[in-house]
C-alpha cells in the first residue's frame, strides 16, 4: 500500500531563480527568505525522507476541459519562461516520470466525478511552477509528475481530483511527496506601480485585506485546521488566490480534506512578490501514518 510521507505548500515565485546580487538589489540588500527556505527544506526535510515519487500540483499549468497529469517516462530539456524570459532563461531540467502511476490516477477520475487524462506527448510544455521547485529540491532519480489546475474548475472539482489521487496512491506501492506549488493571494500591482513593490515586505502586498486573508489562513495551516481553510474557500476566493487555490485544495483532498489535521511548519517568512502573497509551509506525515490522512 502506498503512502504520502510529507507535503508542502511551496512558493515557486520567479525571484528564486534570479542571481543573488539581483535578489539583494530588489530587496534592500537582503535575500528573500523563500530562497533559503528551499535550501532548508532540501537539507532538513527531504534528505531525511524515503520517497520515490513527487507529485507537483502546478498552479501555472492551466487546462480547460479536464485535468491533466504528466505521463512521460522522462522530461528533460531547457526551460525559458514566456512570461518572464529575462529571469528564467534556459533553465535545465531532467525529471524522471512515472507513467504507470499517471495512468492509474487518470483511470480513477470518472469514479470520483471528474476528468483526468494522462498525457505523455514529448512536446507538452513544462511550467515554472514545476521547474523552480525541482531546481532546488530534486534529489536524484525519484519520479516527478505534474498535475494541472483546470481553469474552469471550482473548489469541488479540485477536491475530486485529490480524492482520485488519494485512492491511486493507496493502491500503489509508491512513497509520495506532494508539492502544492503556488501563491496565496495573487493580485499584481499595475505595471507603472510594480517596480515600487518588488521588495519582500508585507507592506508591499496588494492590499492590507489581501495580506490579512493570507495571514489568517497561515495561522490555520500552522494549527492544522485544514477544515477551516477548506470551509472558507468562498471567502478566500475574493482575494484571487493563485489558480483558485487549486494547488492547495488538491493536496488537502489527497491528505483527507477536513479530517487532515497535520500542523504546518513555516520554512520562510510570509513575503511579497509584486503584490502577491508567498510562503513555504511544510506538513509532516501524521504521527499515526497517512492512512485516513489524519
Amino acid at each position: 500500500m502506498g503512502e504520502v510521507v510529507g507535503c508542502g505548500l511551496l512558493a515557486h515565485v520567479p525571484t528564486v531563480m534570479l542571481p543573488e546580487d539581483i535578489r539583494h538589489e530588489l530587496n534592500n540588500g537582503r535575500d528573500f527568505t523563500v530562497v533559503e527556505g528551499f535550501r532548508r527544506l532540501r537539507r532538513e526535510v527531504l534528505s531525511e525522507l524515503d520517497y520515490d515519487l513527487v507529485i507537483v500540483f502546478d498552479s501555472h499549468w492551466f487546462t480547460t476541459v479536464e485535468f491533466v497529469i504528466t505521463g512521460h517516462a522522462h522530461r528533460t530539456g531547457k526551460y525559458t519562461s514566456d512570461e518572464l524570459p529575462r529571469g528564467m532563461s534556459q533553465v535545465p531540467y531532467d525529471l524522471p516520470g512515472d507513467p504507470a502511476f499517471a495512468k492509474a490516477a487518470a483511470a480513477l477520475g470518472r469514479k470520483h466525478g471528474t476528468w483526468i487524462t494522462a498525457i505523455d506527448d514529448p512536446c507538452l510544455p513544462i511550467q515554472y511552477a514545476t521547474v523552480n521547485p525541482a531546481t532546488y529540491l530534486q534529489r536524484g532519480q525519484e519520479a516527478w509528475v505534474s498535475v494541472s489546475c483546470a481553469q474552469t474548475a471550482e473548489t469541488e472539482d479540485f477536491l475530486r481530483v485529490g480524492r482520485a489521487l488519494r485512492e491511486a496512491i493507496a493502491a500503489s506501492d509508491r512513497r509520495v511527496v506532494l508539492m502544492a506549488s503556488g501563491a496565496m493571494s495573487h493580485k499584481f500591482w499595475p505595471l507603472r506601480q510594480l517596480r515600487d513593490h518588488e521588495a519582500a515586505g508585507v507592506e508591499h502586498i496588494f492590499s492590507p485585506a489581501h495580506s490579512a486573508a493570507d495571514l489568517e489562513r497561515i495561522e490555520w495551516l500552522k494549527a492544522g485546521d485544514h477544515a477551516r481553510v477548506l470551509a472558507t474557500m468562498p471567502e478566500f476566493l475574493k482575494f484571487k488566490p493563485e489558480a483558485n487555490f487549486g494547488h492547495y485544495v488538491m493536496m488537502a483532498a489527497t491528505m483527507g480534506e477536513g479530517e487532515w489535521t497535520a500542523p504546518g511548519r513555516l520554512y520562510s517568512e510570509y513575503e511579497n512578490a509584486i503584490g502577491t502573497g508567498q510562503v513555504h509551509v511544510w506538513f509532516d506525515q501524521p504521527r499515526n501514518g497517512w492512512n485516513g490522512g489524519r
